[in-house]
């Protein structure tokens, strides 16, 4: 028994030994993997690739073991789309246009983009995108008709279902989501959050059946303010970041944090770096005590769970996502950037 007990408690020193290990980010580096006139906003990791899409119709890949950059433009009649919303299951990539006329692409038999969905409409404009699994997906936008848009698809893509009015909590006037990173749908499991410009998020618990709302205290009382992007580090834990992209250098009730799954949001950092930021991300493997925030005020870091933050680079960029945990990949305006954090 005595034994016993002696390899137990090393055991509990080599696991604690393991986490204090790992020590905070002092820097980043920057290294540029593709530049051209374009605005990039969505991107997303598949395999051993970046994909990405972009304004001006253009979408491609980049391999991330050689840096092989492959691009294509589409173009629908004499249009061509601005891609802000991508995702991908383990067979497909989609990329999803933000105005009038909403354009849904998926990959196609013949290694062609093929047109699943469109909606036209004055007020259509579409934000963001991603898959529960491989056979269901969602994507929303702002409101039309009184309630937020949402299109959900059960068949891989093949076909996507506008929810009715009816099934939603009611909307308010105006309220939409931010074009702004392709992280303003959170998923975790079955449960699905939606940010809003509101400063509200639509929650479901059962991948897009039922909804109901859930409020933060992000400041939301402009059109440009509300939340701009969102990220869960398990069903429980999440952050959100918001902020007014016309008075960037405001830090007033521009970021949350819920331990709860999203029943309760607490300010923090108030009055403290970072100001407004378009994307924000957890750092894998950090025990949901390291983020990331990024926008084009630069790129800032905390690893006290939000509390205090200490920016790393003035770079700009538009949204992010983590290779590992200390590798990521960054896009925005004319680029898309590997970031080496240390």
């Amino acid at each position: 028994m005595r034994i016993r007990l002696v390899i137990i408690l090393l055991l509990c020193l080599v696991s604690c030994s393991e986490k204090e290990t790992r020590t905070p980010f002092s820097s980043v580096t920057v290294s540029n993997l593709y530049q051209d006139s374009i605005s990039v906003r969505a991107i997303e990791i598949m395999g051993n690739s970046l994909a990405f899409a972009a304004n001006k119709g253009v979408f491609g890949t980049v391999d991330l073991g050689n840096g092989k950059v492959r691009t294509n433009v589409m173009q629908e009649d004499s249009l061509l789309p601005e891609f802000r919303a991508i995702a991908h299951t383990t067979t497909d990539f989609f990329m999803l246009s933000v105005s009038n006329p909403a354009l849904l692409y998926k990959t196609g038999g013949n290694g062609k983009m093929e047109l699943t969905y469109r909606e036209e409409g004055a007020s259509v404009f579409y934000d963001a995108m991603q898959f529960w699994n491989d056979l269901e997906g969602i994507a929303i936008g702002d409101s039309v008709d009184g309630c937020l848009s949402i299109i959900i698809t059960r068949d891989g893509g093949e076909s996507w279902e506008k929810l009715s009015c009816d099934l939603l909590p009611k909307g308010i006037e105006g309220e939409g989501a931010f074009a702004a990173s392709n992280t303003n749908i959170a998923i975790w499991g079955d449960t699905t959050w939606i940010a809003t410009t509101a400063g509200r998020i639509y929650f479901s618990p059962d991948k897009g059946k039922t909804w109901n709302i859930q409020t933060t205290p992000i400041a939301a009382e402009e059109p440009t303010q509300g939340i701009y992007s969102m990220d869960f580090y398990n069903e429980k834990l999440g952050i959100a970041f918001g902020g007014d992209y016309t008075q960037p250098e405001g830090n007033q009730a521009n970021k949350a944090i819920t331990f709860d799954g999203g029943k309760t949001w607490e300010l923090i950092a108030i009055g403290e770096e970072p100001p407004y930021k378009s994307c924000v991300q957890f750092v894998p493997n950090s025990d949901g005590t390291e983020m990331v925030a990024l926008g084009f005020t630069g790129i800032s870091y905390t690893s006290d769970q939000g509390e205090h933050w200490k920016k790393l680079s003035n770079e700009e960029f538009y949204t992010l996502r983590f290779l590992n945990d200390s590798v990521a990949y960054a896009a925005g305006k004319n680029r898309i950037a590997k970031l080496v954090f240390k």
